[in-house]
């Protein structure tokens, strides 16, 4: 059976400053996504998180193991994987509107012009920037403009979205909006999506499943955690939920304690 993403074995190494040896950044991870999961995976800095984040993306290459995306091997970046970085990556000198027809122009190239355009401005209003379509990202704030990055990975119609801690740069309250702005946009089109946060809040809050590294050098997978709460989700649901506190304790004591845990069985669901 073909899975949305699947992480095999990843190792990557980097050679040390004098050259004399390799040091183990992350060592045999593996992570498995169904079609349309929501997985975040959450750990210390370094532990190499978005490393495998950018493996996946085809950014950089693993020295053992492999990425697949429906059942086919991921050998460079492409068009079946939406990215969101922690920077939106906009090109300063187009709209709002031209950046996310840019991804849609590669993407369905055959399609008329006016209906790219539409799209774009489509997937422009779902994210709230509908009357800044053809302001630049210099006249945007920040929050602004990683929902013109938003806008851009969803228009692509990705078999997968990987984002990279998009939201580690805003303030708490543009956080919370892009975080509903983007569960909004994951629960209208169900794209399989991996996602690096720091945040354990906002794991689970989005996510179907946590996936927790150990922490690096040679990281590794270390626990997976099943987030019960149904779907859709409201926030003041998931925060009175008796189990969220229970979970964030877990979390928070495998990365405070853990050093290289072994996975354990996910515990059963629970509807809130």
């Amino acid at each position: 059976m073909r899975t949305g993403l699947t992480l095999e074995g990843l190792t990557k190494t980097y050679p040390t400053p004098d050259g004399s040896s390799r040091f183990v950044v992350m060592q045999d991870f593996t992570l498995t996504l169904q079609p349309g999961e929501f997985v975040c995976l959450v750990g210390h800095s370094g532990c190499g998180k978005s490393t495998a984040l950018s493996i996946a993306a085809g950014l950089n290459t693993a020295d053992a193991g492999f990425v697949t995306v429906n059942g086919v091997v991921v050998d460079g970046p492409g068009l079946d994987r939406g990215v969101v970085f922690q920077a939106p990556c906009l090109l300063p000198w187009l709209s709002a509107l031209d950046n996310v027809r840019l991804a849609i122009d590669q993407a369905k190239p055959k399609l008329p012009k006016k209906e790219r355009i539409a799209l774009a401005a489509g997937y422009l209003e779902k994210v709230g920037l509908g009357d800044s379509a053809h302001v630049k990202p210099s006249e945007l704030s920040q929050g602004m403009q990683q929902r013109v990055g938003i806008a851009r990975a969803f228009a692509l119609a990705p078999r997968v979205l990987l984002l990279d801690e998009p939201f580690g740069m805003l303030d708490s309250l543009t956080r919370v909006e892009l975080q509903e702005v983007l569960l909004h946009l994951w629960r209208a089109e169900r794209t399989t999506a991996l996602m690096v946060t720091h945040d354990v809040d906002e794991a689970l809050f989005l996510a179907d499943r946590i996936a927790l590294m150990t922490n690096g050098p040679d990281a590794r997978l270390g626990a997976v955690l099943t987030v019960p709460f149904s779907r859709p989700r409201e926030r003041h649901d998931v925060m009175g939920h008796p189990k969220f506190f229970e979970l964030r304790e877990e979390i928070m004591t495998f990365l405070e304690t853990h050093a290289h845990a072994t996975v354990p069985a996910e515990p059963e669901a629970v509807a809130v």
